[in-house]
């Protein structure tokens, strides 16, 4: 969602340095955007404080001498490491009220999310131009075809990627079905927290047995990959690769896989996007009524 953002800086200040700080499970996505220089990963579990570590953080920081940070998330806590980096610019939405913390503020976050975080690029009255710069990640060839192989995967194959990591109100229920319908051979795809969602499905099941690395590599190489709306649908979608994305309690308004190869499904009940992380009504009209001929159908026409 932020890699136009890095793109139009880049197109407006090519001799620039940038750098990412990212929690380590995301680092590998980031360390392969060619926009970004260097990945410096942060410790930080999620809703953790941890004002001493943040502090060593900042004095790291401090000692690049940064001249301008850019904070994507909207809470109080990631705008605290700049701050103690006393970087001289530090920009970012308003967010969890974080007057002072940053000193070029914006106001008035746009529903979809590469505008919302490319407008971060611009001063802030401006808009983003439009379109917003395409984006990649980089594959290195022979890396790729040496984890495909250490894994056993050869020749044609699709992707599935049947968690997300929301809750279940993201996850199609029909991924076995289209398993045992598709004409390549199948590899599932996801982290350990998926495992529950890939039993039963058939096919090569490297769910939870992959790094995130060892994942990317493998969606590079394939035919046709399917996925509910969660990370690996947005790496499938940078990759340049043929890609159903199946949504339902979230909106594709707000994140769309990129475009280009990409084929989104979404049935828009009028309870949809209810944004839950279970059915608040207990009938998953949004996914249940999304069949998998129609799936197959999106995908025979990619």
């Amino acid at each position: 969602m932020a890699q136009p953002l890095l793109a139009r800086l880049r197109e407006k200040r090519p001799d620039i340095k940038v750098d990412m700080l990212a929690p380590e499970w995301v680092a590998p996505v980031a360390r392969r955007m060619p926009e970004v220089d260097d990945v410096i990963t942060t410790p930080f579990r999620h809703g953790a404080l941890n004002l001493r570590r943040r502090w060593q953080l900042g004095r790291t920081l401090k000692e690049r001498r940064y001249r301008q940070a850019i904070v994507l998330p909207n809470s109080w806590k990631a705008a605290l490491a700049p701050f103690l980096a006393r970087i001289p610019l530090r920009s970012g939405y308003v967010g969890e009220s974080r007057y002072g913390l940053l000193n070029r503020l914006y106001r008035k976050p746009d529903k979809a999310m590469r505008r919302h975080y490319a407008r971060l690029a611009e001063a802030p009255d401006a808009e983003p131009r439009q379109p917003l710069p395409e984006v990649r990640l980089r594959v290195d060839t022979a890396h790729a075809a040496a984890t495909r192989a250490r894994f056993g995967i050869e020749g044609r194959y699709a992707v599935l990627c049947p968690g997300a990591e929301y809750g279940p109100a993201k996850r199609w229920p029909y991924f076995a079905e289209l398993a045992a319908r598709l004409k390549q051979p199948v590899v599932l795809l996801g982290s350990q927290n998926d495992v529950p969602s890939a039993e039963g499905i058939g096919g090569r099941n490297l769910v939870g047995s992959t790094t995130l690395d060892e994942a990317i590599d493998i969606i590079a190489g394939a035919e046709l990959v399917v996925s509910n709306d969660s990370g690996l649908m947005h790496v499938a979608a940078a990759l340049g690769r043929p890609l159903v994305a199946l949504f339902g309690s979230s909106s594709p308004e707000k994140t769309p896989p990129q475009r280009g190869r990409s084929r989104v499904l979404w049935l828009k009940p009028e309870c949809s996007p209810c944004y839950a992380r279970e059915c608040p009504l207990g009938h998953f009209r949004c996914m249940r009524e999304l069949s998998v001929d129609r799936v197959v159908a999106a995908a025979a026409e990619l």
